[in-house]
């Protein structure tokens, strides 16, 4: 399905950006729904790299499909900023392009934010941009990951009360060995080493939703934001858990829905083809054949 192409001008010099760094650079955006990378959900469909000219920097194209045509345009939105951005980033970058192929607002979405658009101003009828709603899912996200984080801490032998109590300052990264976080306990009279991982992936989105900047010190918390002491760990990892089945469950109709719409005998989904099209947009079609 996907397909990563070398630069259209074979007589040019060969681009510095290469497929896999725009991939790995890509594997950092997520379904904000799903918490999951989008080249792990398969929605990357084409990488196309050209070389710049002279002390010009590399241009990138990227296409991806989401599930099903009728996606939230909210979240396409969300992704496809995420993807233009995250490309960017790379040194040797000067211009990311990003298509939304097969959905029934690709066109509004791919100009928008190729152009640097906010969200209201693609979709004018929008109650409002799409910040509030990338907050609500981040805080559904910093909850899931959550109980992979106190998992990781538990395994490694700390007790309830001092996952807890754990603040930002209890973690190191720096100095500890690669993959693991050191977690200062009793005063920082103690050091206990865990899984890094799960524990970075929560604190991207405790800083995310703002978590780290409130009045309280304790990392871990409920659903709502409160802190909580050692006996309410059990109940409170049940309830991140319950936000992590939720969001698998999501993706599983995600993945299931992601086969049948690449599926060879599909009928054609393309805006060439007969897609879906989306109110208000047939005269348009019309006039495009």
């Amino acid at each position: 399905m996907s397909s990563e192409s070398p630069p259209a001008d074979t007589e040019s010099a060969p681009p510095t950006t290469t497929p896999p760094a725009v991939r790995e650079r890509l594997d950092r955006v997520t379904d904000p729904e799903l918490d999951t990378s989008i080249v792990e959900l398969d929605y990357v469909e084409e990488i196309r790299i050209d070389a710049g000219d002279g002390s010009d920097g590399d241009e990138v194209f990227v296409a991806f499909t989401l599930p099903t045509a009728w996606c939230s345009p909210a979240f396409a939105w969300m992704m496809a900023v995420d993807a233009r951005e995250a490309v960017e980033s790379l040194p040797d970058v000067a211009r990311a392009e990003v298509e939304l192929r097969d959905h029934m607002h690709e066109r509004e979405i791919t100009r928008g934010v190729n152009e640097g658009l906010p969200f209201e101003e693609a979709f004018p009828d929008a109650d409002g941009g799409v910040e509030s709603v990338r907050l609500e899912l981040d805080r559904k996200a910093r909850t899931a990951r959550q109980h992979d984080a106190t998992g990781a801490l538990l395994q490694a032998g700390l007790t309830r009360d001092q996952v807890a109590g754990v603040t930002r300052s209890d973690l190191e990264f720096a100095d500890a060995p690669e993959g693991r976080v050191r977690v200062w306990v009793r005063d920082g009279a103690v050091a206990v080493e865990a899984d890094a991982e799960p524990v970075e992936r929560y604190l991207e989105k405790a800083e995310a939703t703002g978590l780290l900047d409130d009045e309280h010190p304790e990392l871990f918390r409920t659903p709502e934001g409160e802190p909580f002491d050692g006996d309410e760990v059990d109940l409170v990892r049940k309830r991140t858990r319950l936000a992590g089945v939720n969001m698998g469950g999501q993706g599983t109709v995600c993945d299931a829905l992601n086969d049948a719409r690449h599926a060879e005998d599909r009928p054609p989904l393309s805006m060439r083809e007969g897609a879906p099209v989306a109110p208000g947009d047939e005269e348009d079609r019309a006039d495009a054949d």
